[in-house]
């Protein structure tokens, strides 16, 4: 009886290492799992109090901090461990840590949830950026960057430092290109109120290395693959190299007065979204000079481009949601998973979205909803703040620990 038991314990090890070689060859040998990754968080800070939520979506735990102000903006870091909690109009900056750290094929677990070390006391820190493991903001009220290293994020009494680049205070925007060179918004005045009309690209001491080349209408929206950069003007698509060449993109004609305020990053070197809730997203390729429309709609309120890089995300005012897949701009799914939102809401519901999951606030009551992106009519509700303003999803998409 053992002789034979080990035969089938043998026969059936090795037809689970056949389905193993059929998994490796691109044979599907089971479904995707029907929950989150288990390495991916969702950040969520409150219109009203101080209280910021961290949420395990595959156990739907709840973990509430307290952080230094109200209303703030969220983003997360690059590499995904970190998120930044940016009070501009306190002139504050405070870090969070999920304790998960990427390492390619796997997930380590660092520690528990906190706040970081790092204080950003800057003037009026308004536009955020991650690139490597460096945070840089562009502080509006005197025109500087203000930079940090993910090595200090932890170290105590540590603050970001400033990079003066001879500007004026504007509401401005900055970019990081791979060679370590930053692409920075600056204003020369010809145009009235606070919307920069240039962009040059200085070094790590603030040097300007490449002057502006290009006078436009006024500045607003940006993004970058790390080799161009590219920022939303009234005068057209301002594309800057790293090499300092600059050139401006035409909008559509039937664009009239409208332009991209937004600019989101694509996967994929020079591929990137422009977003106008005028005309709605395009797909730009600045190496063909080409604008295609991705979702032509007034209704949206808002466009996201999902964590991996894939997909856009169109949320709009009638409830519904549209995926398109940035390769094809195909939609991919479409389907109503809110009520109706007015277009004249104070605080609308904010989306965000991995490769399996939607993530929306919900202001009224409290709570995130989460939707399985298979299947909209799944949906759960997570108790979050009383009223959820901002989310951020941080981690990796990954279940694979050390």
């Amino acid at each position: 009886m053992r002789t034979k038991f080990f035969k089938i314990l043998f026969i059936g090890c090795f037809s689970v290492g056949l389905l193993s070689c059929d998994k490796e060859k691109g044979k599907e040998v089971s479904p995707e799992p029907d929950t989150e990754f288990k390495f991916i968080r969702i950040l969520v800070n409150d219109e009203i109090t101080k209280q910021v939520s961290l949420v395990d979506p595959v156990t739907l735990a709840v973990t509430n901090f307290e952080a230094q102000y109200a209303k703030t903006a969220l983003y997360g870091t690059q590499a995904g461990r970190f998120g930044a909690i940016v009070a501009t109009s306190n002139n504050h900056l405070q870090l969070f840590d999920t304790g998960l750290e990427g390492h390619g094929d796997h997930v380590d677990v660092k520690g528990t949830p906190k706040f970081g070390a790092l204080i950003g006391d800057s003037n009026k820190p308004t536009h955020f950026k991650s690139k490597g493991d460096e945070i840089i903001t562009f502080n509006d009220g005197d025109g500087t960057l203000s930079v940090a290293k993910q090595g200090d994020f932890h170290t105590p009494g540590s603050k970001m430092k400033i990079i003066n680049a001879g500007n004026v205070a504007h509401h401005g925007a900055m970019t990081k290109f791979d060679n370590g060179t930053y692409a920075i918004t600056e204003k020369d005045g010809s145009v009235a109120g606070s919307l920069p009309e240039r962009v040059k690209i200085i070094d790590a001491t603030g040097k300007t290395l490449f002057a502006s080349t290009v006078q436009t209408k006024g500045i607003h929206g940006n993004a970058s693959d790390g080799k161009v950069s590219l920022f939303g003007s009234s005068s057209g698509i301002l594309v800057v190299e790293s090499s300092g060449a600059q050139r401006l993109v035409a909008h559509p004609q039937s664009f009239g007065t409208a332009w991209f305020g937004t600019i989101l990053e694509g996967k994929g070197d020079g591929k990137f979204i422009g977003y106008s809730a005028a005309v709605g997203a395009y797909l730009i390729d600045v190496k063909l000079n080409q604008i295609t429309p991705i979702i032509e709609s007034t209704d949206l309120i808002q466009v996201k481009v999902d964590y991996a890089g894939n997909h856009l995300i169109a949320l709009l005012h009638s409830g519904e949601v549209k995926i398109f897949d940035l390769t094809t701009s195909a939609v991919v799914k479409s389907g109503s998973v809110l009520v109706a939102t007015a277009k004249d809401e104070t605080q609308k519901p904010q989306i965000e979205a991995t490769s399996r999951y939607l993530y929306i606030t919900q202001p009224k009551s409290g709570e995130v909803l989460q939707v399985d992106i298979k299947d909209f009519t799944k949906k759960t509700k997570i108790k979050v703040s009383p009223t959820p303003y901002r989310l951020a999803i941080l981690g990796i998409e990954s279940s694979e620990a050390h």
